[in-house]
């Protein structure tokens, strides 16, 4: 089923993210443990990571086909730019195609590790954008895209960034998921934007990380530019010794967020599940979605 479908159900849409795990073992102990539970939350798709550089091409797409084949949940691929040329990414969306995949998160990527800035592959793409027209022409994928609500790290004008959300919608992307936040505001700022500036039609999804630990969070967030307030980091630094209480936070805080992003006619949940059941089962739960 194309995503974009999923999102005009009349109750909230929820998804999961999971990364591929590095050994067979730990993609074996996903499989066993984590997806099932997951599964009787009820989500409506789940997408699959792709690491630096193609590094997980081959077990992003065997994950993504095997969660629709054993669990018959609609999944979709991460698919970026790094460290592939424009016959790299066809071959990669060959064999999703083979593989009876229908959806694909088209991203730009991070830099690879030990990188501090993004270099195009010669022969490759430089922007998202790029990738998502390239995508569309082959007539055979729904697309998604990312979009940053407080602005991408890399651009100083978030604004001209919600510009650039826009531009993908434009080459063709079905609806956009957004990168982690913590303030609605900002979230809902750039929703407004996109829709009544830009006449942005798709669906635009927020994307939410119940955070694990002090440590984790901060990293995160100063990797992709995301605020985290002044009472919130108080509440981190004071809870920094028990990453128990830090997780029961990132579920209140989350919990609030989400609640008043569906108040305002958010589509659905994008959860960043970091392969882990407890706090999106009890995120849900909390918002009367965990079936």
């Amino acid at each position: 089923m194309r995503i974009a479908e999923l999102y005009a159900r009349p109750e909230p849409t929820v998804s999961f993210e999971f990364f591929p795990p590095k050994s067979d073992e730990a993609e074996a102990a996903l499989f066993r443990e984590t997806i099932p539970e997951l599964q009787r939350l009820k989500p409506a798709f789940c997408s699959v990571t792709y690491g630096a550089g193609g590094s997980t091409r081959d077990r992003t797409l065997r994950m993504v086909a095997r969660v629709r084949r054993e669990f018959g949940i609609e999944a979709m691929s991460h698919l970026t730019c790094v460290g592939s040329t424009r016959e790299q990414l066809g071959d990669v969306l060959d064999q999703a195609r083979e593989l009876g995949i229908e959806n694909i998160l088209a991203l730009r990527g991070d830099p690879p590790r030990g990188e501090t800035t993004f270099k195009p592959t010669a022969g490759g793409f430089g922007h998202a954008v790029e990738l998502i027209g390239f995508v569309k022409a082959r007539k055979h994928f729904a697309i998604g895209g990312a979009f940053y609500p407080e602005g991408h790290i890399e651009c100083g004008d978030k604004q001209l960034d919600w510009d650039r959300a826009a531009a993908k919608v434009e080459a063709g992307a079905d609806f956009l998921i957004s990168q982690l936040f913590y303030d609605a505001n900002d979230f809902l700022e750039c929703a407004d934007y996109l829709r009544n500036r830009r006449g942005v039609k798709v669906p635009i999804v927020p994307g939410v990380l119940p955070f694990l630990s002090a440590e984790q969070i901060k990293r995160f967030t100063s990797l992709c530019g995301a605020k985290l307030s002044a009472e919130l980091l108080k509440r981190l630094e004071s809870l920094a010794h028990d990453d128990e209480a830090v997780r029961q936070l990132g579920v209140e805080v989350c919990t609030d967020l989400c609640r008043r992003l569906l108040d305002a006619g958010a589509p659905g949940i994008h959860v960043y599940s970091l392969n882990r059941v407890p706090s999106t089962r009890e995120l849900l739960t909390n918002l009367g979605l965990g079936k």
